[in-house]
């Protein structure tokens, strides 16, 4: 008796089912119809969204909160869509794993149907781009794929399946005659670093006088935030955060005290430029650590980067002293040190406490002026009323500014979430739906509290279709100040004539949107309108959506960063 016979598609979805996938987000393309029947057929649920971008967004989002890799399956037009969520998930490195229903293999080169280079055009946004060019062979390339998207540093991968391997038929056990025999979801390598170096760096650590350890995305993929709030807990230690990473301790943690970023977190300029040692864990030198040169790091200053793969590490050339390390192992070794910097501590928990007090002051000011709400006013109240361990999203430019100043006021106060998410390293707007609906997927008893710019929702609010269709209500704020208004005041800043250019909106009434799509809807126009109207948002059960009058106000990064005319952006 012959045995049966399986579809490429079905082999494909097989394939991942083995590894451990638990979600697939689609929309669903003839190209790519035999895995999705694969998919069924091995139970793996599926999401049907309304935009390949939307299907990559929700892909990273569950993986980056959850920790495992996700997939995104489309067709050739759709992969054209999906790009920019392959970009936001490099810059997260986030493992989602990108499929591409692609056109004919055996007419290759002749213009088939839909026909595009998509593995060369994924290549520099991804660690991993691969055609798949012979059937027998998928489970292996989806092996391959794996151990790249979680080994190292991990990050999206693009595989390409062909339509007609897509829709060709083989054995069920096709290319299975092969090590490796055991194709699960086999726990990534780690590195551990070399006794001499790790004696080098904790010796050099132990001499300081005044170490701040910086933290990045390789302590998040590896778990190790426990290992990092405990080590620097006991040794009193200041720790910050990269920009644009969610954040890796939660607000109760000692040892946190926010973003390593000189306009969002004042604090931290003098922390990190009066520090004798800086150890950065799991991050990059890239711009948004001035690629490690002063003055955000002084030239006397040493600079250690703790890296848990080569790649990162020779990313990382430019500090004094390199270490190969899992970030949990040198968290480890580092918690066996005798030291304790609690002055050096205590000094950075009172500037916190100055800079915190000045912007309450400073709020107190605003708000005499007029009834608008000024934006970080607004995320400051919205996450007043929320509750310990919901979940925050935040989305925009000035939006997500405002509210980075926002969750240190809120952290002061008490405010403890059990999660903060937002677009990554390339500021990509429109992503706080997805990142919110991912949020609420994954802890459905939690309560999800988006705060959006009005752009930012214009630039992916389609997404909110996926929580209506999947039953997943969250809370969407828009902070509405009618434009683009962190481009506008650049330009105000940047043109001869101070004035602004193709960056204003009209009135969009964004409740009476979400009205019509079944959901909770409240338009609010003063500060003592808002929590209430919080809280009967939430109490809706719906998704609901509150369109909030702000005012537009400069943030200190695009003050501090865009006051010169030879300037053409942010840089």
């Amino acid at each position: 008796m012959k045995n049966p016979k399986i579809r490429g598609g079905a082999l494909l979805a097989r394939a991942l089912k083995e590894k451990g996938v638990e979600h697939v987000f689609t929309l669903a393309g003839g190209f790519c119809n035999p895995a999705l029947e694969g998919f069924m057929e091995t139970q793996t649920p599926v999401i049907n969204c309304p935009h390949e971008q939307i299907a990559g967004h929700l892909a990273d989002g569950h993986s980056r909160i959850g920790r495992k890799p996700t997939v995104c399956l489309v067709g050739p037009e759709g992969f054209a869509n999906a790009v920019p969520a392959m970009l936001e998930a490099g810059g997260e490195r986030s493992p989602v794993i990108f499929i591409t229903g692609s056109s004919t293999l055996k007419r290759q080169g002749a213009g088939g149907f839909k026909e595009i280079d998509d593995v060369a055009i994924a290549a520099p946004l991804v660690k991993h781009s691969e055609q798949i060019t012979d059937g027998e062979r998928i489970s292996e390339f989806v092996d391959r794929a794996w151990v790249a998207a979680t080994s190292g540093y991990p990050g999206p991968v693009h595989i390409s399946l062909p339509v007609d391997i897509m829709f060709s038929s083989f054995d069920e056990d096709a290319g299975r005659t092969e090590r490796p025999f055991n194709r699960t979801n086999l726990l990534p390598a780690r590195a551990w670093p070399d006794p001499t170096q790790l004696e080098i760096v904790l010796s050099t650590i132990k001499s300081a006088q005044r170490p701040v350890v910086i933290g990045g995305h390789g302590v998040w993929w590896s778990n190790s935030e426990d290992q990092l709030a405990s080590a620097c807990a006991k040794l009193r230690i200041p720790v910050f955060n990269v920009p644009y990473h969610q954040k890796l301790l939660r607000q109760r943690s000692e040892a946190y005290l926010g973003l390593a970023d000189f306009h969002q977190y004042h604090p931290s300029k003098p922390a990190i430029q009066e520090a004798d040692v800086v150890i950065m864990v799991g991050g990059r030198l890239d711009n948004q650590m001035n690629f490690g040169n002063p003055p955000f790091f002084p030239k006397e200053q040493t600079l250690i980067c703790v890296n848990g793969s080569h790649e990162e590490i020779e990313f990382n050339r430019a500090a004094d002293a390199l270490l190969l390390s899992d970030p949990g192992a040198f968290f480890d070794a580092l918690s066996l040190l005798d030291n304790n910097w609690s002055d050096w501590f205590d000094q950075q928990v009172q500037r916190r406490k100055i800079w915190i007090e000045e912007w309450n002051a400073h709020l107190i000011e605003e708000q005499a002026k007029d009834e608008k709400i000024h934006p970080l006013q607004l995320s400051v109240d919205v996450q007043a009323a929320m509750r310990d361990e919901d979940w925050l999203v935040f989305d925009g430019g000035n939006t997500h500014f405002w509210s980075e100043i926002g969750v240190s006021i809120a952290a002061d106060k008490g405010r403890n979430f059990a999660g903060i998410s937002h677009p990554g390293s390339y500021s990509l707007l429109g992503v706080g739906v997805s990142l919110a609906i991912s949020a609420k997927a994954l802890h459905p008893d939690k309560t999800v509290v988006l705060i959006s710019g009005d752009g930012a929702f214009l630039s992916g609010g389609l997404s909110i279709e996926a929580a209506f269709q999947e039953n997943l209500p969250i809370v969407v704020v828009i902070d509405n100040n009618g434009g683009l208004d962190c481009i506008s005041q650049q330009q105000e800043r940047l043109f001869n004539n101070g004035k602004h250019f193709a960056t204003d909106f009209r009135d969009i009434p964004f409740h009476t949107m979400i009205e019509g799509m079944g959901g909770y809807g409240e338009l609010v126009e003063t500060r003592e309108q808002l929590a209430q109207a919080l809280q009967r948002a939430i109490a809706s059960g719906k998704t609901a959506c509150l369109n909030v009058k702000c005012k537009g106000v400069i943030s200190p990064i695009v003050a501090a960063t865009s006051d010169k005319r030879d300037k053409a952006s942010i840089e």
